[in-house]
């Protein structure tokens, strides 16, 4: 399991992943979820996976090695459009599935897997799409100014809460990082480092991009006064009567 989170708003795109793996209480790894594909002043395309690790690798390897072997197949580099990319990646998603899903199945291993992915390429606005295991997707618009795949129910309410598309970067930037410190508190399946991106609108090159370990020490402070804070509310609300 996994957690990924991307927004979409006026300012630009976040982008933020964990980086833990396991295939049972004594098989945990690190690997990070997080790939960029940049070419600065054309474009800038993230993608962050959830689910089957071998499926979403092996996806965007096979656009990785059509494109590298032959400059006229279409890839992620060469493009035109996001619609484009998205579609690439989940046409790349069936053709691993059809090709492994019977053998991971035969093992009782779960071949699902997930993309969110997202960027801008020069001539359009950013765009975030979320691909789905059986290669369809849908894009973010106006009313639904984030996506998140994997562990998603911890970290949620902050988002929903907080997240308009007039949210500034700085300020969703806080509220994903709360939304991560809600989900690891709460699934020992998602941990750190997170990965976190941060694209500015029209910039067309990468933006922040930072790895927050568990000792970071602003996540750590994020991370207390967020606690401290829920606490201090918490007393502050009026008592019930009937109590």
């Amino acid at each position: 399991m996994t957690y990924c989170v991307g927004l979409n708003l006026e300012q630009g795109l976040i982008f933020a992943s964990d980086s833990r793996t396991n295939a049972g209480v004594d098989d945990i790894g690190r690997f990070g979820k997080m790939r960029v594909f940049a070419n600065d002043g054309e474009r800038v395309i993230v993608t962050l996976s959830a689910g089957n690790l071998s499926v979403t690798q092996n996806a965007l390897n096979l656009l990785d090695h059509r494109a590298t072997h032959d400059a006229a197949q279409p890839g992620l580099m060469n493009a035109k459009s996001m619609f484009e990319v998205a579609t690439l990646v989940g046409d790349a998603m069936r053709e691993i599935r059809a090709r492994d899903e019977s053998y991971l199945r035969s093992s009782n291993i779960d071949p699902n897997a997930s993309f969110i992915l997202g960027g801008q390429i020069a001539g359009e606005s950013p765009r975030l799409f979320l691909v789905y295991s059986e290669g369809n997707f849908i894009e973010s618009l106006a009313d639904t100014p984030f996506f998140q795949t994997g562990e998603t129910k911890f970290g949620r309410p902050i988002l929903d809460r907080v997240i308009t598309p007039q949210t500034s970067l700085s300020e969703a930037a806080k509220c994903v990082l709360v939304s991560f410190d809600s989900t690891i508190r709460s699934n020992v399946s998602v941990g750190t480092p997170i990965d976190l991106l941060v694209y500015r609108h029209d910039s067309l090159q990468l933006g922040v991009q930072r790895r927050l370990e568990d000792d970071d020490p602003y996540y750590g402070e994020i991370r207390r006064q967020w606690n401290d804070s829920l606490r201090s509310v918490l007393h502050t609300l009026p008592d019930p009567d009937w109590l």
